[in-house]
């Protein structure tokens, strides 16, 4: 039996759950959420929880059953919480501004490295070599900092580029000189 499939979702006062057959929508004080997930499970809220069961122990079944119910209880905690990700930027010159709704990094390129933000997610840059990405859906907020991340991922000679926040890049040593015999 799935561990995580039979803990149920709490349901904090503030959000309103409302489930119709296999879609869920989730609404709270920061935003709502709508999912549609797979009709075989069974989700059901019991007062201020939601459980979610599984009519068999298919192995497709059994593999849904924690997947739906993790996915509900990221819905839950998106929309009362929200979800961040910071990613750090680092290089001589390197650095990141806010230009309206538009997020313009200058990260080694002969022209600059422009982001505009998308519905649902929100950039901030509290400082020119950290950059924050905002949002109520996690997959969303992921994404997203992926895809800064992959504007110049760090190299691993310097350590030249955006990472996560407390991301390790394993470091090279650069070629060897000329040695003597």
């Amino acid at each position: 039996m799935s561990r995580i499939g039979k803990k149920p979702v709490d349901v904090p006062a503030g959000v309103t759950v409302t489930i119709d057959g296999a879609t869920v929508t989730v609404k709270g004080p920061k935003g709502e959420l709508t999912r549609t997930f797979n009709k075989d499970m069974a989700i059901k809220q019991e007062g201020a929880q939601i459980i979610v069961e599984r009519p068999d122990d298919n192995k497709l079944h059994r593999s849904l059953h924690g997947l739906t119910r993790t996915l509900i209880h990221n819905m839950v905690v998106g929309v009362t919480e929200g979800y961040s990700k910071s990613l750090d930027i680092e290089g001589i010159g390197y650095r990141a501004q806010k230009q309206g709704k538009n997020l313009v990094m200058n990260i080694g390129y002969s022209h600059q490295v422009i982001v505009p933000e998308i519905d649902g997610i929100t950039i901030d840059v509290p400082a020119q070599n950290k950059i924050v990405v905002n949002g109520i859906d996690k997959q969303k907020v992921g994404q997203f900092a992926a895809q800064i991340r992959e504007k110049r991922p760090p190299e691993p000679y310097k350590g030249k580029g955006i990472r996560y926040t407390g991301e390790h890049i394993i470091r090279k040593e650069g070629k060897a000189g000329k040695g003597k015999k």
